[in-house]
């Protein structure tokens, strides 16, 4: 009785973290996805039975329930499907329409699918409904797998794509690049200590199993989870906390020249460029340095032969950070990202500050100070008071 107890609660439902947002896509992807996919079978098979291919109802539920699993994705659904669809009506021709047939084309789709690396449950469906479809699907032969199975496919696809993409998700689902500001091969300072990515691979390859989401996922959870448990640890020290406030700012309009002098004269390596207050840009040593227009003394005195402007060299694409933001967040913009300035802005994208890799040394290294000593343990257990 013991062990039936903790056996039997591996079968209670694992609660669901998807925010009522996603809930709501779901439903709503789901029910457009399907009502283009009902269309297209309608035209493909007319009033016969069935006309309507039941496995689209599974692939509408990855495709917009869960668009970022491995399984949802462009190619398998497309593969997957169409693939699955070949198999089921070969094992269809070859061994008749029984139940062993069907099982027979189940098991190859699945083997196959691993094999092109389309996994995609609904495609064990597909090819089910090849072997057991009835009539209609047996009178169209192998052009059932092309019309209704691809082109429903590519058309679930395309709403999918529109859909999740309008709604502001991020699909297909494609792996975050690594960055790599230097253009060397030296790994992100981020992957240099702790857990890497082939850490992870070597893991999952030895778990075996399939798991029903991404490495490159699993690593950005994992290195989510460690920042917040980094600052629940040594408190919240906020990007307002240990910013710059005394800035000098520029305008668009400013001389480069002059720009120049100001960095030269305040030591500094970057300007935020203003309009009014609202931050357009940011000009630094690197604008000079990598740019045909670079200054041809040390003092600035002469940019180039004909008037530029601030404008004309400033970077306008500017990485921000907010003042509440934990300045733990800056971490991977500084290190991986390979930022030096980041321009901390309120709510109305006015300048209020400047944080340098010099203030998140000084910030994590006071946190670390201002953490509770802890007391050694003794050789031969806990310390007693």
């Amino acid at each position: 009785m013991t062990r039936l107890v903790p056996w039997l609660r591996r079968f209670w439902p694992a609660p669901l973290n998807a925010g009522r947002r996603e809930r709501v896509l779901g439903c709503l992807g789901a029910l457009f996805g399907l009502l283009a996919s009902e269309s297209l079978s309608h035209l493909a098979l007319g009033e016969s039975n069935p006309w309507f291919v039941a496995p689209m109802g599974a692939s509408a539920v990855l495709l917009f329930a869960v668009p970022a699993s491995p399984l949802a994705q462009p190619w398998s659904i497309i593969g997957g499907n169409f693939v699955s669809a070949l198999i089921g009506i070969t094992c269809a021709q070859w061994f008749g329409h029984s139940g062993v047939s069907g099982a027979i084309a189940v098991s190859l789709a699945t083997g196959v699918m691993f094999a092109l690396r389309c996994l995609h449950p609904p495609g064990g469906a597909v090819a089910l409904t090849c072997v057991l479809g009835g009539p209609a699907v047996q009178a169209m032969g192998y052009g059932f797998a092309v019309w209704p199975v691809a082109i429903n496919s590519m058309c679930m696809l395309l709403v999918a794509l529109a859909f999740n993409n309008l709604s502001r998700r991020h699909y297909p689902h494609l792996p975050p690049v690594p960055p790599q500001s230097h253009g060397t091969a030296d790994r992100p300072p981020s992957e240099r200590i702790g857990i890497t990515h082939e850490d992870f691979d070597a893991v999952l390859k030895a778990h075996g199993e399939q798991l029903d989401i991404g490495v490159d996922d699993l690593e950005e959870l994992l290195l989510a989870v460690e920042r917040r448990a980094y600052r629940r640890r040594f408190g919240e020290v906020r990007c307002g906390d240990m910013m710059s406030r005394d800035l000098l700012t520029v305008t668009p309009a400013l001389p480069l020249g002059e720009a120049w002098e100001l960095l030269v004269r305040h030591r500094i390596k970057a300007l935020p460029v203003v309009e009014g207050h609202r931050l357009v840009g940011i000009l630094s040593l690197h604008d000079f340095l990598v740019s045909r227009s670079s200054p041809s003394t040390a003092e600035g005195a002469h940019v180039d032969a004909h008037p530029q402007v601030v404008a004309d060299l400033m970077s306008a694409d500017v990485v921000t950070v907010r003042p509440e933001q934990p300045i733990v967040d800056t971490v991977p913009l500084f290190s991986d990202a390979g930022l030096h300035h980041l321009p901390v802005v309120d709510a109305a994208h006015a300048v209020v500050g400047m944080l340098t890799q010099s203030d998140l040394v000084a910030a994590l290294f006071r946190a670390g100070l201002d953490r509770p000593a802890q007391p050694p343990a003794s050789e031969g257990g806990p310390a007693q008071a």
